[in-house]
């Protein structure tokens, strides 16, 4: 019995060892973009408004237009799985939770619009309805970030 159990034991102790070795051959997930421009959204486990975002940007046809050219990224606040991330200017690998603190989000949805170099655009934190997340995102595309405030650009949406 004692054999039996034994080697077990080293059965199990071999079975985690190989799941750790797997879990850490696996690539971070990449928010790098490759088009021009890359939106990140940090959501938060039972954010409402997260969820409504979300669904805003899979059915709202304006939405949905406007992000049409931009590669959209999620990240989750409470995670500590690996990203592989360029904001900042710098490609590193880095914990999801330390981007997100580090990107300073602190209301949910917190969304970052940023260039393909990794530079920070716009960060809007909370929520935003459809439309005027649409005119931010057209404010990115057309390049009206470089000479108009997002506020003025944002009197002018419609």
């Amino acid at each position: 019995m004692r054999r039996v159990i034994g080697l077990l034991t080293l059965f199990l102790l071999l079975l985690s060892c190989q799941q750790k070795e797997n879990k850490e051959a696996e690539q971070p997930k990449s928010l790098i973009p490759q088009k021009e421009y890359a939106v990140l959204v940090v959501e938060s486990k039972g954010c409402i408004y997260c969820a409504q975002l979300k669904k805003d940007i899979k059915t709202d046809p304006k939405l949905k237009e406007a992000l049409k050219d931009f590669d959209v990224y999620t990240l989750l606040y409470e995670s500590y799985e690996p990203v592989e991330t360029n904001i900042g200017g710098e490609r590193r690998r880095l914990p999801e939770k330390e981007l997100a603190v580090e990107l300073e989000a602190t209301s949910f949805p917190y969304v970052v619009f940023y260039d393909r170099s990794g530079n920070v655009i716009v960060k809007i934190p909370g929520y935003m309805p459809p439309d005027k997340l649409a005119c931010v995102a057209r404010y990115v595309k057309s390049g009206s970030y470089r000479t108009t405030t997002l506020q003025d650009y944002l009197k002018q949406c419609t």
